[in-house]
């Protein structure tokens, strides 16, 4: 069975989320978002530099959560969740769930690091701006794509398991403005999901 070593308020949400919307089963090993557990030597041994999600499948062990998405997909896909690489919607599935990471995540992760992990009087408030607007400016070309769609290709697939999951995290921190409608709209319907209800739920 599937084994997922996971944190709250994590990238690991996306492999629960991805677990649920497949209908596979899995065991989780739930840690606390803490160096107590993320940097000992048990969870080490896992991810070398001691975050989450790593998954286990039998022999394998494998971390990054895009990586996950798509290891699972090949091997336990259960009903498939991206289209096939001959569909003319492929290059695109192929593009959004790729810019979560390259666009999206990097202003995030200064985002919580400015208002989350470092203590106050560290905190760079001129830092946190500039994440702030750069993340608003990320999520424009994703509010363009969303017109007339239910989701980023028209079809739920894992590409809005990626980047949606990071879009739900840039609404929370306040950076997805009334101007985006579709984005907001977009959100919503990802909310309503009871497979990523249980993701949030966990975290």
């Amino acid at each position: 069975m599937l084994k997922l070593h996971f944190a709250p308020n994590s990238r690991a949400g996306r492999i629960v989320w991805l677990l649920e919307e497949l209908g596979l089963p899995y065991d989780i090993n739930k840690m606390a978002f803490h160096p107590k557990d993320l940097k000992s030597d048990a969870h080490r041994a896992r991810h070398p530099l001691g975050r989450v999600p790593v998954l286990d499948d039998g022999d394998v062990s494998i971390f990054e959560s895009g990586a996950i998405i798509e290891y699972v997909l090949e091997r336990h896909k259960n009903g498939g969740l991206k289209p096939d690489v001959s569909a003319p919607e492929f290059p695109e599935y192929l593009q959004w769930f790729h810019y979560c990471e390259g666009m999206v995540m990097p202003p995030i992760n200064t985002i919580v690091v400015q208002t989350i992990l470092l203590p106050e009087d560290r905190r760079d408030m001129t830092v946190l701006g500039q994440a702030q607007r750069l993340l608003t400016k990320s999520l424009a070309p994703v509010e363009t794509a969303l017109a007339g769609r239910a989701y980023l290709i028209g079809d739920f697939s894992a590409a809005d398991l990626m980047l949606g999951h990071a879009c739900f995290m840039a609404n929370r921190s306040g950076c997805v403005t009334d101007d985006m409608p579709n984005l907001k709209a977009y959100i919503a319907r990802i909310e309503s999901r009871p497979a990523f209800q249980k993701a949030i739920t966990m975290s």
